[in-house]
């Protein structure tokens, strides 16, 4: 016959109950539960090991397959996203192994209505993860493209799950949320071998047009670094105030460190090339032209000289004055006119 619990002992109001046994009771009670779930928990730990390295085993493979395509940052993100979603899968058949009265559907279903709540505390990550994500598989760009993002360029350097980092021409670093990147315009300077530059060239109206186009586009064929198909090109552009306008044009390799010194070289060469040729690269000329604001005809329309000076038989007088002679002839006028 099994003995009988006895009960609790009553709690005395304004008294402070110590009771060993009721400890020692409860404690024990937890030592049988943690010993009957005992069996179960070393089952679970060891199915969430084994799961742990299936994991990081298929990270590794998909990281290994992609890079063997020159997409390693694309397996990264993708082997990590399979990592995860087998250790979340693992401690939901962990938990229920533990727990069997837990019902992984019941589990799942306050799960969803969490993730509501999740996604909007963690939008702007899910957002750049995301894209992230859809810049690694569409590769508007590659690692090291130069590219220009919101008045951002330089040379990328790494494509991560939140942001792109880039490094710029000067050696400093940009970190560019992809959700930026992906919702922009985004020029890639290196998405092509090779690149066109120019520059205006002005020359003087007395010069030789066709001459000085001819001796621009040799000069141009002969420097370092500017490819000779496409071949260069030199074209009259516009004929400005005081020099007709030569546009050179020329296509080297899109690399920004050659398109800079081909462009400094091009400069040289062409302003070498000129000087022997004897053609003149005029300076910006202007005429200012200064008159008394104040003159009697300034401001009547056909009379008024538009700045230039007057001629030497013509006397100008000042407003003040011609106003004062005109009312003085009018105080001199007889009654009777």
């Amino acid at each position: 016959m099994l003995a009988q619990t006895p009960p609790p002992p009553k709690d005395v109001p304004q008294k402070i109950d110590l009771n060993p046994g009721s400890a020692l009771e409860r404690v024990d009670s937890w030592l049988d539960g943690f010993m009957r779930l005992l069996p179960n928990l070393i089952v679970a730990l060891v199915l969430f090991a084994i799961l742990w390295f299936v994991a990081r085993l298929v990270k590794s493979i998909v990281h290994k397959q992609f890079d063997r395509h020159d997409r390693e940052n694309l397996g990264e993100v993708l082997g990590g996203l399979l990592k995860w979603m087998i250790l979340v899968v693992g401690f939901l058949l962990c938990a229920t192994i533990v727990i069997p009265s837990l019902k992984p559907g019941d589990l799942i279903a306050g799960l969803g209505v969490s993730s509501v709540a999740i996604g909007f505390a963690f939008k702007d990550i899910l957002q750049n993860w995301l894209a992230g994500l859809l810049i690694l598989l569409r590769q508007p760009f590659q690692v090291n493209d130069q590219i220009s993002v919101n008045g951002h360029e330089g040379t990328v350097e790494r494509i991560e799950t939140r942001a792109t980092i880039i490094k710029t021409y000067d050696g400093q670093r940009i970190v560019v949320p992809n959700s930026d990147i992906y919702t922009n315009a985004v020029l890639v300077r290196t998405a092509h071998e090779k690149r066109r530059s120019e520059y205006d060239i002005g020359i003087g109206y007395g010069d030789d047009v066709e001459r000085a186009c001819e001796v621009i586009r040799k000069t141009l064929l002969s420097v370092e670094g500017v490819e000779s198909d496409p071949e260069p090109e030199a074209l009259p552009w516009d004929l400005a105030a005081s020099w007709v306008t030569v546009r050179g044009r020329w296509w080297t390799d899109s690399r920004r460190t050659n398109v800079s010194h081909t462009h400094s070289r091009v400069i040289m060469a062409v302003k070498k090339a000129l000087d022997e040729a004897k053609i003149d690269m005029p300076y910006d000329t202007r005429v200012h032209l200064f008159h008394d604001q104040t003159e009697s005809e300034d401001g009547v329309r056909g009379s008024q000289r538009e700045g230039w000076p007057a001629p030497e038989s013509e006397k100008t007088k000042p407003r003040w004055k011609a106003q004062a002679e005109v009312q003085a002839a009018q105080f001199r006028k007889p009654e009777g006119e």
